[in-house]
């Protein structure tokens, strides 16, 4: 199977599976991680997602031969088989209405960053390595690299990692605003985990905090307070329960 798919608790943890391919993103493995992100977002029990890679790396990016193949068919059907499919995942992740927590394992290049950086919050091993190779085949990043990575660490310093190509350290990632921790490797799954056991303390909450970041993130501020206010009325009349027991606090 391309995806695993874990249930522990009311957490699904989701590892890409191709460690022969350094868990490439192949076609069939986007559309069962797509598949997966459906399955847990419809099941009323999970509240957060973890996503990995297994071996040693998270992912080292799109499939090359498949992505070649495609090319090779025309920018159509490139376009459509390659970018699009990738641009819907990444997409779909970043906006998914519970969080997701990219768990960076090991090699995260291409594609493997950009889940990265579409993921609501990512920690990373010391030993992960990241990078945007696309430069070095001649293309841009087609998964929503030159979108995202500028937003989260700045228009020169996303340049830099783009049109070099160049890899850079976990700590580095973390800098960038990249990844919210870099944790030693042992350590990554079970802080992964105790992080989301901590988001999932306020579960009510949740969804509409990650879709008023969302959707405000590039909108005008005052269009933004507008988005704020909508997911406030939205769950106002059903937090009464937990803003009467904070105020009888003892």
């Amino acid at each position: 199977m391309d995806v695993l798919y874990e249930t522990h608790g009311p957490i699904v943890l989701l590892t890409l599976n191709r460690p022969a391919k350094l868990n490439a993103l192949s076609y069939g493995m986007i559309d069962a991680l797509l598949a997966a992100l459906d399955r847990a977002e419809a099941d009323p029990a999970v509240g957060a997602v973890i996503l990995t890679g297994a071996g040693r790396a998270f992912s080292a990016g799109g499939d090359i031969p498949e992505f070649a193949a495609s090319i090779a068919g025309g920018a159509d059907l490139a376009a459509r088989d390659f970018s699009r499919r990738g641009q819907a995942l990444t997409a779909r992740l970043e906006g998914f209405a519970k969080p997701v927590i990219a768990a960076v394992n090991g090699l995260a290049y291409g594609g493997g960053c950009e889940i990265t950086e579409a993921a609501a919050l990512a920690l990373a091993s010391e030993t992960a390595r990241f990078a945007k190779p696309e430069v070095r085949l001649g293309i841009p990043p087609t998964f929503g690299g030159t979108q995202r990575l500028p937003r989260l660490a700045g228009r020169k310093r996303a340049l830099e990692l783009l049109l070099t190509g160049d890899d850079f350290s976990a700590r580095r990632a973390e800098e960038l605003g990249l990844v919210n921790r870099v944790v030693a490797p042992a350590e990554l799954l079970p802080q992964a985990f105790a992080l989301a056991h901590r988001i999932l303390r306020h579960p009510t909450a949740l969804p509409h905090i990650l879709a008023a970041v969302q959707r405000g993130l590039n909108a005008p501020i005052a269009e933004g307070l507008e988005i704020e206010r909508a997911e406030f009325a939205r769950i106002a009349a059903r937090a009464t329960p937990q803003i009467d027991a904070w105020i009888n606090r003892r």
